[in-house]
């Protein structure tokens, strides 16, 4: 029911294509005994999600991203349970047809925190980057071993090590100022990143108020969702997120967070990983966030990542 897509150009004509993917959700639907189910489909994320009924959400991963795919049924069901913030249950996980394929999941209740963040009052906000913290700590405190199987990047410094000698290309192409692009290499040498984590971690990878859940009749964290990008590595990567769109450059958020989560973490590593993420767009967090004053990036480091003087 759903054509092949394997290239950018097939994703592009086929996955924002309604009339192409709805056809297709419903027929998955069927096959998976929820035939008349109502299907809304959700205006964010790159992937067709949609809400089947009211209790569950049906996420499609084309052949492009069958692994993602994979990934996070796998994530998801060893994570049932686990954490102190609510995640999807696994209902059913598999392939579809011409290279597609599914996780249907339950549905998560609260408001998207990025909706909500606004109207949020700052003691709200201290309590729910407390939260974010403690669900930090659980997860990264999680054994990522039998996980290893379908999660990247397997050698640790080598990921680094290729981010790294991409870093700048990457920057230019989205923009970023030369002033900035020239100190990139020179910062980067100077943070020592460990090639192999003294212990690897179950990252999340994109922690951020888009992807949590909170209910605003008392501020509480109501879910935690989206592990298709999910790795094992340095806990400090996972940070990257946190700092840029969740905690957004405040310092007693962030202070609040760290000790909610139970040890420091460098700013300028912090930074380090934000130019070397899989998806860095230093560009975007500089108008998302600021500058804050910074000229250097040892500032930038601070400005973003660093805590309230006590």
């Amino acid at each position: 029911m759903l054509p092949a897509v394997e290239t950018d150009e097939e994703w592009d004509a086929v996955v924002p294509d309604e009339a192409v993917m709805r056809p297709g959700a419903e027929d998955l639907c069927a096959r998976l005994g929820l035939a008349g189910a109502s299907l809304t489909r959700f205006p964010e994320g790159s992937q067709p999600v949609y809400a089947v009924g009211d209790e569950l959400v049906l996420k499609l991963f084309p052949g492009a991203a069958a692994s993602d795919g994979i990934a996070e049924g796998r994530v998801l069901a060893y994570l049932q349970g686990r954490l102190p913030v609510p995640t999807p249950r696994v209902e059913a996980a598999g392939a579809y047809e011409n290279g597609w394929r599914y996780v249907l999941m339950s549905r998560l209740r609260g408001e998207n925190l990025a909706h909500a963040w606004g109207r949020a009052p700052h003691a709200a906000r201290v309590r729910l980057a407390a939260r974010v913290g403690e669900a930090l700590a659980a997860l990264h405190a999680l054994d990522p071993a039998p996980l290893a199987d379908v999660l990247g990047p397997g050698d640790w410094g080598a990921f680094t090590d290729r981010q790294r000698a991409r870093a700048v290309a990457r920057q230019r192409a989205r923009g970023l100022p030369e002033p900035w692009l020239e100190r990139i290499p020179g910062f980067l040498a100077s943070v020592p990143l460990p090639g192999a984590p003294h212990r690897p971690a179950l990252l999340h990878t994109e922690v951020m108020r888009q992807h949590l859940l909170t209910d605003p009749d008392g501020w509480r964290l109501t879910g935690l969702f989206d592990f298709e990008p999910a790795m094992i590595g340095d806990p400090v990567y996972d940070f990257v997120g946190v700092g840029v769109f969740v905690t957004g450059g405040d310092p007693v958020l962030m202070t609040r967070l760290l000790a909610a989560y139970g040890r420091p973490v460098d700013p300028r590593a912090v930074l380090a990983y934000t130019l070397l993420h899989v998806y860095s767009d230093l560009p975007w967090y500089l108008r998302e966030v600021g500058t804050r004053g910074a000229r250097t990036f040892d500032d930038l480091a601070e400005a973003w990542f660093g805590t309230a003087a006590a």
